[in-house]
């Protein structure tokens, strides 16, 4: 793994975190997108070096509604950059984790993801990113 890629926290509401998140970084998110197969739309924030990415569910069966609707806002997953996602997938897999999708899908920012049980990371998700090159 590379480096932590962002932070991601589900919201309830976009347009409320942003302002709340904008006063704390002192500066306005630098995008927002949808990625409708997850059901989500997203805002994102550099901070430093680092991203922080908010998400908010656009239907009540999206994976966010389900996280907010047991656990609340809050931390959601950490996404680590990954050089080769296919092969640090198999590499976990080899190490005993549990991987939530074989097949990277497309997510937000420009990236191909993979996602890891929280169940086998201390209650954690894990998210793994590698950036889609054309």
């Amino acid at each position: 793994m590379l480096k932590i890629e962002h932070i991601g926290i589900a919201v309830k509401d976009l347009n409320q975190s942003n302002a709340l998140f904008a006063k704390l970084f002192g500066e306005a998110h630098y995008k927002i997108e949808a990625v409708e197969s997850e059901g989500v739309k997203t805002s994102f924030f550099k901070v430093g070096q680092n991203k922080i990415e908010l998400l908010e569910a656009t239907n009540s069966n999206s994976p966010i509604a389900k996280f907010i609707e047991k656990k609340g806002e809050g931390i959601h997953h950490i996404a680590f950059d990954v050089a080769d996602i296919h092969t640090e997938k198999e590499r976990l897999k080899a190490e005993g984790f549990v991987v939530l999708n074989e097949t990277p899908k497309k997510g937000a920012d420009n990236k191909w993801v993979v996602f890891l049980h929280p169940k086998g990371t201390n209650g954690v998700l894990v998210e793994l990113c590698q950036e889609i090159k054309d």
